[in-house]
């Protein structure tokens, strides 16, 4: 484990992350996470939502007070600026499932696609050769 590893570990417990959570971001194990976490006193209940002792709530970025209103979801941030930034300097953290592999019918390229399952080509410019006929200009 490296020392940026030990680092981000301390600031994602920190942030009120579990080890699981932890451990697939950094991608180590979770007996390793749970290990360090033990013999640095960064063990116990910190998942979930991120409060302090008095049980008030922060904002993740800026620290400012949020106001939990009952019977609705968790504030974690105080505002839309707020969340995109921390979102930002923490990509890791991005739980992405929805990426599908293909093979583009037209040039044969083999490519990605985040969020849309039924996607065929790798570019407009195949799928307009290969329904129009003629080069892709790729």
């Amino acid at each position: 484990m490296t020392d940026t590893q030990r680092a981000q570990i301390k600031e994602l417990r920190l942030a009120g992350y579990g080890y699981k959570k932890i451990a697939h971001a950094l991608s180590l194990s979770v007996d390793t996470v749970k290990s360090y976490c033990r013999k640095n006193n960064l063990a116990g209940v910190m998942a979930g939502k991120p409060s302090s002792a008095d049980g008030k709530t922060y904002c993740k970025q800026c620290g400012k007070e949020l106001l939990q209103k009952p019977n609705q979801k968790t504030l974690l941030f105080c505002c839309g600026e707020c969340r995109q930034t921390w979102w930002n300097a923490h990509p890791e953290m991005v739980n992405k499932k929805a990426v599908y592999s293909y093979r583009c019918p037209h040039c044969g390229e083999e490519f990605t696609a985040y969020g849309n399952s039924h996607r065929k080509y790798c570019s407009h410019s195949c799928y307009i050769a290969d329904r129009f006929g003629g080069e892709c200009h790729e």
